[in-house]
C-alpha cells in the first residue's frame, strides 16, 4: 500500500525534487500562501518522476507498451528513415505522455538493441503529427528473433531532454527500462507481423499494456 501513496523516483528526479523544496522553503518565509504553492509543486515533482515497477506478460507473441499515455494513432507507414527502414512497412503506434503520466520508458519485447540513434530537433507539442520528423528524438532498434521492434521517444512542448539508459548490444527483458523523457512528451513504436490490439484515445501503462499480437 505505502509503495503506491510514495513510491519509488527515478533517478533523475532528485535534483528536481530538492530543487522543489528549496523553493518551496523559500516562498514560505515569503508567504504561507506561496509556501503551499510550493509544496503542491514539489508534490507535483515527486510524481512526476515515480518509477513503479511493472509486470509484463513475458510473452513475445505480444508487444507491450513503452509508456504510460494516451494512444494518439495507429496506421500503416514507411519506416524511419533515420534507421534506414524508409522503404519497408510498419505499423505505428504513438502514445502521448501528459504532464501527469509516469515518464519511464520500457521494452516492448524481449531482444538486443542492435542500434540507437540520436537525432536533434524542434520542441513542437508532441501530440501533433509533425513531432515524429521534426521534434527531437531517440531511436532505439531492437532485435526480437529477427523482427524489428523501433521505439522512439519524443521530446514535446515542454520536455527538454531525453534521457536514454541503454546501450547498443544490450539485451532486453520485455518491460525493461530503457530510459525516460523530462515533463511531457510522446513514444511512437514500429513494429511488423503483429495485429494491434489497442485504440486511438486508449490509455496505456508501460510494460502492462498489451499494444500487438501476433
Amino acid at each position: 500500500m505505502l509503495n503506491k501513496i510514495f513510491p519509488k523516483i527515478h533517478t533523475e528526479g532528485y535534483k528536481f525534487l530538492v530543487l522543489a523544496f528549496l523553493i518551496t522553503i523559500f516562498l514560505n518565509f515569503l508567504s504561507s500562501f506561496l509556501g503551499l504553492v510550493g509544496l503542491v509543486l514539489s508534490i507535483w515533482v515527486y510524481y512526476f518522476f515515480r518509477d513503479p515497477e511493472r509486470i509484463s506478460i513475458n510473452d513475445n507473441n505480444y508487444l507491450t507498451s513503452p509508456a504510460d499515455g494516451e494512444v494518439l494513432m495507429v496506421h500503416e507507414i514507411d519506416g524511419p528513415k533515420e534507421l534506414g527502414l524508409e522503404n519497408k512497412k510498419f505499423t505505428k503506434i504513438s502514445i502521448f505522455m501528459n504532464v501527469f503520466d509516469c515518464h519511464v520508458n520500457r521494452s516492448p519485447c524481449d531482444g538486443k538493441i542492435t542500434e540507437i540513434f540520436y537525432k536533434p530537433g524542434k520542441f513542437l507539442n508532441a501530440s501533433l503529427d509533425k513531432a515524429s520528423e521534426d521534434n527531437e528524438r531517440n531511436y532505439y532498434k531492437i532485435n526480437n528473433n529477427n523482427e524489428e521492434i523501433i521505439v522512439v521517444q519524443i521530446a514535446g512542448l515542454v520536455a527538454r531532454r531525453i534521457v536514454c539508459e541503454s546501450s547498443k548490444d544490450q539485451e532486453l527483458k520485455q518491460g525493461d527500462r530503457i530510459g525516460m523523457i523530462r515533463f511531457g512528451s510522446r513514444a511512437d513504436v514500429y513494429f511488423q507481423n503483429y495485429k494491434p490490439l489497442v485504440k486511438i484515445g486508449q490509455k496505456t501503462i508501460a510494460g502492462e499494456t498489451l499494444l500487438a499480437k501476433k
